[in-house]
Order: C-alpha cells, then structure tokens, then sequence
C-alpha cells in the first residue's frame, strides 16, 4: 500500500444510462484504495439515471470521503465535465463514464505507477464488455464477438499499445492516432492548467488528450484495469459522426497550436497533417487505379463475351 494517500477525486458524467450507471458507482465503491470522493454529475437523462444514482446515496456517503450528486438540464458532456473538474478537491481525477466498470485495483495500481514515473496521466488496458457485462472481444470491423475468436480482445491488442513502448502518449503519436484506453488517472493540476472542454472540439477525450500529452508524461500498465462497454449507443460506432467530430476537434486544434504559447507544438502538428494528407492522396489514387484497372478488365471482358456472341450468331 502507499504510504502518501492523496485525495482522489473519481468523476462521473452521467446521461442516460440507468441501466448500468449502479454497477458503474459500485466499481468505484469496490476500489481497494480508500481515500476517494465521488463527483457525478446528471446530465438532464430522460430516462430513470437520476433516480438510480440516488438509490446507492448512503452507501456511497459511508464509503468515500466526501460526496457531490447534482442534476442539471442538459447541457452536453463538455460543459458536464468543465463542471466535475471544477468541483473536484482531490490530488488526482479519476474519469469514468457511467456505463463503464473500473477493476477494484484500479486506482491504486494507477496512483503507484503515476507518481513512480512523475507522469500526468497512468492508464491500464481495458477488455470489452457487454450490456450484460460479459466479456467480449471485437473483429477487425470493431463488431463484437466471442472472445476465443476475437481479433482484438482488449484495447492493447485494437490500438497496438506495447508497455516497451517510449512514445505511448506523447503529442506526435496522438496526432497520428488517438490511442490512449480509457479510465485515466489524471493529475489533477495538469487537467486544471489545459484549456477547457469546448464543444467546438466535440471529441473530449481526444482533446483532453492532446493537451496533456503537452504537460507532461503518460504510463501505460500492461493489466486490464478497466471494462469498456460496447452497444449499440456508443459514438465510436456510428462512423459517419466520428469523422465529423473529430474533423471538427482536430480544427480547434490547428487553431489552438497557432497560438504563440503552443508554438512548438505547430511545427509537430504541420508536420504530422501533411504527411496523413500525402497518405489520404496517395491511397485515394490507389483506390482510382484499382477501380479503373477493374473497370477496364470488366470493359475488355464483356467486349470480348460480345465479340463471342457476334461470332456465335454468325
């Protein structure tokens, strides 16, 4: 056990999820590190969440150091999160959404390896689960399958993370691809100092990401330390409005960059855009060729069945 037992502030932002947003608060009760205050925020749900919430109040005023339950209207989840952080006393943030699990060793495991690497952020691998909280795997289409069969079984496996790996996490890399698991430790002066959540960058976590990765370093620990519900609400499965979102949170970036203090990280993100825009450019004429080249195979084939047909009439 550590000996220094910061305040950790676990926060939850909450939106339509009473199905599972109980099982969410009691993976945080169910933590083996002990010096936690809990933070959730009901994002005008239209369904039973709120109540739900309420219903696990006493156990949660026995178990963790302080508490803070609010419902609001609507407001989004940049402005929810604004909110959580602001309210947050502890040392540490610790985010989860409220229909994800945390493994009871979470926070402790990440608290240890956080402050033995002087980091900003520790992280652990996450597996799959269902909404019925089995364990499941993904096929290279990101459809959910058995987990014997499965392409990826965990997060490390889909974003091809490597504890060995020296570039987890730092700016370049997350320009490259958003590769970081979920359920963060968060150092909670990095997270207070970055730039608020906006909803002109609507990829949150992504954003927040590459704001950190400007502070300071980020530790992976090769353990799966969270469950990462997979259904059919999740925003990752609808393709079309990712590429929007993150078109748009990548725009705020460029905007943000530009701006004198971020002047060393401009250069990086140039750099990094127009090498994917050269690999946009040149699959696209890959894909032209290809579809032309079979365009052409098919023109000459049927050219040649009607030759055939001609010489068959004859």
């Amino acid at each position: 056990m550590l000996s220094n037992k910061p305040l950790i502030s676990v926060i939850i932002p909450a939106y339509n999820h009473e199905q599972f947003v109980c099982d969410a608060i009691r993976s945080i009760i169910a933590q083996t590190y002990k010096n936690i205050e809990l933070i959730i925020i009901n994002d005008g749900s239209t369904d039973d969440t709120w109540d739900k919430i309420n219903e696990l109040k006493d156990d949660c005023k026995k178990r963790f150091i302080n508490i803070h339950f609010e419902t609001q209207e609507n407001q989004g989840t940049c402005t929810t999160l604004n909110r959580l952080i602001k309210l947050a006393n502890g040392e540490y943030i610790y985010l989860i959404a409220s229909d994800d699990l945390a493994k009871p060793s979470a926070i402790e495991k990440q608290l240890k390896e956080i402050i033995q690497n002087k980091a900003v952020v520790a992280v652990g691998n996450n597996e799959f689960i269902n909404n019925r909280s089995e364990r499941i795997g993904w096929d290279k289409h990101r459809n959910s399958t058995n987990i014997e069969n499965a392409e990826y079984r965990t997060f490390a496996d889909f974003l091809q993370i490597k504890q060995i790996d020296t570039s987890f996490g730092t700016y370049k890399q997350l320009l490259q691809r958003n590769h970081i698991p979920n359920g963060c430790l968060i150092l909670a002066s990095a997270i207070k100092q970055i730039p608020q959540f906006s909803k002109d960058a609507p990829l949150e976590d992504y954003f927040m990401h590459l704001q950190l990765s400007k502070i300071g370093k980020y530790v992976f620990i090769d353990e799966i330390l969270f469950s990462y519900r997979w259904h059919g609400s999740n925003t990752a499965k609808i393709a079309n409005k990712m590429r929007a979102i993150t078109r748009k949170t990548m725009e705020y970036e460029q905007n943000l960059v530009s701006q004198e203090k971020y002047s060393q990280y401009k250069q990086i993100f140039e750099e990094v855009k127009y090498s994917t825009k050269t690999l946009f450019s040149i699959g696209n004429l890959i894909k032209l060729y290809k579809t032309k080249h079979l365009f052409s195979k098919k023109l000459i084939l049927a050219i040649g069945k009607y030759k055939f047909t001609l010489k068959s009439k004859d």
